[in-house]
């Protein structure tokens, strides 16, 4: 009786594990993904801000300029 329960104690304790390791694997996997994910929106949102960024600036030169060169006439 005792090996019996011996038997079953480590059977249980051995799909546990593994249960455990699969669901360790899937939450690596998610964790990976979203890093990814978020990762790419990050650098999306950067290239446009700086891109937003670079033609304000040449709007304002542009129109700096405009304006002197009407003051000059």
């Amino acid at each position: 009786m005792n090996a019996q329960i011996t038997s079953v104690a480590v059977i249980m304790s051995l799909a546990l594990l593994s249960g455990c390791a699969e669901l360790k694997d899937a939450g690596r996997s998610v964790g990976d993904t979203t890093k990814e994910v978020t990762r790419e929106i990050g650098h999306a949102t950067r290239d446009a801000t700086k891109a937003i960024g670079h033609a304000s600036r040449d709007a304002v030169k542009s129109v700096k300029e405009e304006l002197s060169e009407e003051n000059k006439n």
